[in-house]
């Protein structure tokens, strides 16, 4: 996702995870700038201050999106990737980061929107009970992707570019770990969303024989207004 971003600006990344981009970030903003990221598990943090280690204009903390521990209108670029589709108060969550960017600063917002999900197999019924599962039962905001533009509108903000990307796996060893098709499977089962036979039968298809999922990802670029 494309901040833009320059030497001496405060970035922060909402949900960091592990810290994979936190290095490349920091370089960006130099000396003179200051990364910050955000996660709620314990786990990820640790392992995104063993990365930066070293980095002084590095921070790692932990914070829960829905209420960030900045000042108003104290950061230049927001990162948020593949983090809404698991909040409970979007809207909420919105309004957070528009408190927190500069007028003139930029938020780059991403997720998948779960409920494009498409798998091919003959039994199609299965395929799209299987989708429908995933998007309502298995994620908290399986259609969050399409709802992102609106969400920073809502929030104040305004959207500078939406990008709509399609995620496709043509491979089932590929697809599997990120779908997690048996898991997942097993729990549409359980709750009575698909037939146990029918569910036998598709995953052994979809471990055999040719194999294409495909989701859509969305993201969202968006601007604080300055003020008037």
């Amino acid at each position: 996702m494309s901040m833009s971003l320059g030497p001496g600006q405060t970035v922060v990344d909402v949900g960091c995870g592990p810290g994979t981009d936190l290095s490349r970030m920091a370089d960006l903003v130099g000396d003179d700038g200051l990364v910050v990221g955000f996660d709620a598990d314990p786990v990820m943090i640790t392992e995104a201050r063993a990365r930066t280690a070293g980095r002084p204009n590095v921070q790692i903390h932990a914070a829960d999106a829905h209420a960030l521990p900045l000042k108003d209108a104290s950061v230049d670029r927001l990162r948020v990737e593949r983090v809404v589709q698991h909040l409970s108060r979007p809207s909420h969550a919105f309004a957070e980061l528009h408190r927190v960017l500069r007028p003139g600063g930029v938020l780059a917002v991403a997720d998948p929107d779960w409920d494009t999900l498409v798998i091919d197999d003959p039994d199609t019924e299965t395929s799209r009970a299987y989708g429908s599962f995933v998007a309502t039962h298995v994620v908290r905001n399986g259609g969050i992707g399409r709802a992102l533009a609106r969400l920073a509108v809502e929030a104040g903000l305004e959207v500078r570019s939406v990008i709509a990307s399609p995620v496709v796996f043509t491979d089932f060893a590929t697809g599997d770990p990120i779908l997690q098709l048996a898991r997942v499977m097993s729990r549409a089962v359980e709750s009575g969303a698909v037939d146990p036979q029918a569910a036998r039968q598709w995953l052994d298809r979809m471990g055999s024989g040719p194999f294409l999922a495909a989701f859509t990802f969305f993201i969202v670029v968006a601007q604080r207004p300055f003020l008037s």
